[in-house]
């Protein structure tokens, strides 16, 4: 079973930045579409940001200007760089890997990471 592993959250004041990491634990073929999502307390989770393979980036309107994905796919690894924090940011956040194959004969499946907390706070 795949596990992705998170890593860059934590606390950080207004106007600060933090940089989010998530790789697979171990080595897999390859991975399509990698990205972050949130899901702030009370409310659903939604997108922050993807990024596929070929390197086309989407990003929620709220984070635009202030958030940067990036990926290494040598690495399989994926990058949120957040920079301008605001409150409002303050969340849960979860990496997502889709069509990811284990290896190159499996099953294109969807994976999440188990979260990483990022609080901004005065």
């Amino acid at each position: 079973q795949v596990q992705l592993v998170e890593s860059g959250g934590g606390l950080v004041q207004p106007g600060g930045s933090l940089r989010l990491s998530c790789a697979p634990h171990g080595s897999i073929s390859s991975i399509n579409t990698m990205g972050w999502y949130r899901q702030a307390p009370g409310k659903q989770r939604e997108l922050v940001a993807t990024i596929t393979r070929g390197g086309s980036t989407d990003y929620a309107d709220s984070v635009k200007g202030r958030f940067t994905i990036s990926r290494d796919n040598d690495k399989n690894t994926v990058y949120l760089q957040m920079n301008s924090l605001k409150p409002e940011d303050t969340a849960v956040y979860y990496c997502n890997a889709d069509g990811l194959k284990e290896y190159i004969w499996s099953a294109s499946r969807n994976y999440w990471g188990q979260g990483t907390q990022v609080t901004v706070s005065a």
